[in-house]
């Protein structure tokens, strides 16, 4: 296989018909588990200071639901990998439905312990939302592979944008149930993962992996019959470093979207308010994703993968020099931190599937987003901490100066090819 200047290889579409069926289902499943993905973003850490009334473990559920989505997506892989794409992405949602269901109950009975451990399991939505991007290029040409990518990402766009701005009226369904307010969110949030699990269940047949695994060997004993070799089935280059650019940008994101709700919330700003900003945030985090998936296609992985640091850093900056009454400067800094992340992410994620072969992809894909996961992780922990020791300014500085390591990254990549 040879690869373009753009870093971009170039085949024929293969089974383009069935391409089109796949990121249809896909679209439909994304758009459901935006909703349940965003419901834990806008009110987890609020839940979590009410509940425990200290800042210092705000940052917590962050940290635990993408602790928990680590662990989940190595399930995801595994079974994905053993299985195929359909039973590994449905087992994700319908676990997250259930750590949604265990906030609740949380919630209602006034537990910590098991509020974290249910934010733990609900973070398998998170991871499962990620890994369906995946899925989106099994069947794609390389050389439209970022495009399917960041179509699967843009489906996330609508349930992203309208589950935080669905905060308040789920608060209120939550009084009218006896429970807790800021536990609203959660109740929207299983139902929609439990319906993306359904769709995915019932519509999304041919499984992409398997078939792509199918057309892959098909491909290899043609090579073999007439050239007595078979490819080569190892990692190609790009691995590394797109793993890379997926850890810093979500490290970074992580770590200040976490806590704008609370330095919101701290000055005065109320749910709807927080919530507008966090809905504009998983917007600019998703919706720019087809015209990202151009440029990656056009102008190479490497090429988005610096502008997804530069633009982290300028949303860091922003963060840091916004004042706390300014909404509209706060929701600034939130857009560009979420368009940095989508530039990370699907420059990374197509790096990451052109370098390695369908026999070994889900599997390897689902390590990957592990240290993604971990990386979110360690900045949602993180974030509480340092504002509690300096500030919210001080937390946004520094990730926009740390996103800056994946420059030299992709310098040191770029000289040693």
């Amino acid at each position: 296989m040879t690869t373009s200047a753009h870093d971009s290889p170039t085949d024929a579409p293969p089974h383009s018909t069935t391409q089109r069926r796949v990121l249809t289902v896909l679209v439909a499943s994304q758009i459901l588990s935006g909703a349940g993905l965003a419901a834990g973003i806008t009110v987890g850490a609020l839940l979590a200071q009410d509940m425990l009334g200290s800042t210092d473990l705000a940052g917590l559920p962050t940290a635990l639901f993408t602790a928990g989505s680590a662990l989940a997506a190595v399930g995801v892989g595994r079974v994905s990998h053993s299985r195929g794409r359909r039973p590994g992405l449905a087992a994700g949602y319908l676990t997250g439905a259930v750590g949604s269901a265990g906030v609740v109950a949380a919630a209602a009975v006034g537990s910590a312990v098991l509020l974290f451990t249910a934010l733990f399991v609900y973070g398998a939505g998170t991871a499962t939302n990620l890994q369906a991007r995946y899925a989106g290029a099994d069947l794609a040409a390389p050389a439209r592979r970022a495009r399917a990518v960041s179509t699967v990402l843009v489906a996330t766009t609508l349930g992203g944008v309208v589950g935080p701005t669905l905060a308040a009226p789920a608060g209120v369904l939550a009084d009218a149930l006896g429970i807790p307010t800021l536990a609203g969110p959660f109740l929207l949030s299983g139902a929609a993962y439990g319906l993306a699990a359904l769709v995915l269940l019932v519509r999304l047949r041919p499984d992409p992996l398997l078939l792509a695994r199918r057309l892959e060997a098909e491909r290899h004993a043609a090579d073999a019959a007439t050239t007595a070799q078979v490819p080569g089935s190892g990692r190609g280059p790009g691995l590394v470093l797109g793993a890379l650019t997926m850890i810093v940008a979500q490290l970074v994101m992580v770590a200040v979207m976490t806590m704008t709700p609370v330095h919101m919330h701290d000055h005065g700003h109320g749910t709807v308010a927080s919530g507008l900003v966090i809905g504009i945030h998983v917007g600019a985090m998703y919706l720019p994703s087809p015209v990202t998936g151009w440029l990656v296609d056009r102008y190479g992985r490497r090429t988005v993968a610096v502008a997804a640091g530069l633009t982290l850093l300028a949303a860091g900056l922003t963060a840091a020099a916004a004042p706390a009454h300014s909404v509209a400067l706060l929701a600034l800094a939130l857009a560009l931190l979420g368009l940095g992340w989508n530039f990370g992410l699907v420059s990374g994620t197509a790096m990451i599937t052109d370098a390695l072969p369908p026999a070994t992809r889900a599997k390897a894909q689902g390590m990957a987003d592990v240290s993604v996961a971990v990386a979110g992780a360690t900045g949602g922990l993180a974030s509480g901490v340092v504002v509690s020791a300096g500030s919210f300014p001080v937390l946004a500085l520094a990730s926009g100066i740390l996103a800056l390591a994946i420059l030299p990254a992709v310098a040191a990549t770029a000289a040693g090819r």
